[in-house]
């Protein structure tokens, strides 16, 4: 890697590829392999830099003021696209359908709020004979040769 390095900036890359016996993609990769290595010692990888907000969003003062609302004995029991829709007409914009639910997805709100049927756990019957002729089962299978019969 070295020696084709140091012919690069004298005869190209092809040549010194050529001259060394290394293919040209080698090289590259090689190359690119230690520009990472030389940049992640200094720059922070992925996921620790800080998040930055975006410009639009809803300061928390915001977000608390949406989420109040909502839980208002008015709007407790209305869903956030209705109660968006009532606020539109009464001419108050506080926030997006959209964003109203993502609020309340983050507080761990969203979900079916009716009361659901839990079936219970379906027990395969167990047939245990202490005697003979005391159980009787069939089975009804099909058999490959005469599902082949026309």
């Amino acid at each position: 890697m070295e020696s084709t390095a140091s012919l690069v900036p004298l005869v190209g890359v092809q040549a010194a590829c050529l001259a060394v016996g290394v293919p040209r993609a080698t090289f590259y990769r090689w190359r690119s392999a230690l520009a990472e290595v030389a940049t992640s010692a200094s720059a922070p990888r992925r996921g620790q830099c800080p998040q930055r907000l975006h410009p639009r969003a809803l300061s928390s003062d915001e977000r608390q003021a949406v989420l109040d609302l909502l839980h208002s004995p008015r709007f407790c029991d209305v869903s956030p696209a209705e109660t968006y829709a009532t606020l539109l007409d009464e001419g108050t914009y506080l926030a997006s359908e959209r964003t109203m639910y993502r609020l309340l997805a983050a507080a761990g709100e969203t979900g079916e709020r009716r009361n659901q049927r839990v079936h219970p756990a379906y027990a395969r019957p167990e047939l245990l004979a202490t005697a003979p002729n005391e159980v009787w089962s069939w089975d009804i299978e099909r058999h490959e040769a005469l599902s082949t019969v026309r």
